[in-house]
């Protein structure tokens, strides 16, 4: 009678726990869907901001060149930890870019590159709101699958850490212009 009970309660326990971990999983993937919209509205972005710039300033070529390679290596990359890597690139791109416009005061007072440039910014806030709540997601699935007993449920059910959405330090800020 006893055994009975207590294998009930490991199987119910297990029920809940595989089912929270696949909760888990979905959460996680349809928040990296939710992160990988965000970049591809900024890979959108850039070909606009890169021919807004070159009216300006065409022979600043080796800037504009890395700007729309960067954009190519980020949009080909696969999974959070190349995808990261390679934003990074991009970031670092079009912050030389956006350093441009000091060498160029016409471009600066350029209205449509103020409106791309603003709407940048407001891309990379919501571009840093996805990766925060991807990151939180794959924080609490990771989690799970290494914590006692639940660990044994995730590695029956063939469950795996996902990578993180991970930047360097100084990928983070917003890329700026001082007008």
């Amino acid at each position: 009678m006893w055994a009975l009970i207590i294998i009930a309660v490991i199987a119910v326990y297990a029920i809940f726990t595989y089912n929270a971990l696949v909760g888990l999983r979905v959460r996680v993937q349809n928040a990296w869907s939710d992160t990988d919209v965000q970049l591809k509205r900024r890979h959108d972005l850039v070909p606009n901001l890169v021919e807004t710039v070159k009216g300006y300033a065409s022979h600043e070529k080796g800037t504009l060149e890395a700007v729309i390679s960067a954009r190519s290596k980020a949009m080909s990359a696969q999974g959070p930890a190349e995808r990261a890597q390679a934003e990074n690139m991009l970031t670092g791109a079009l912050k030389s870019m956006f350093a441009l416009s000091e060498a160029y005061p016409q471009l600066r007072a350029a209205e449509n590159f103020t409106t791309l440039q603003s709407q940048l910014s407001s891309l990379e806030d919501a571009i840093q709101n996805a990766r925060r709540y991807y990151n939180a997601v794959v924080r609490d699935l990771n989690t799970r699958i290494h914590q006692f007993p639940s660990n044994f449920v995730a590695r029956a059910g063939g469950f795996r850490e996902q990578d993180f959405f991970e930047l360097e330090e100084g990928e983070r800020a917003v890329p700026k212009v001082s007008f």
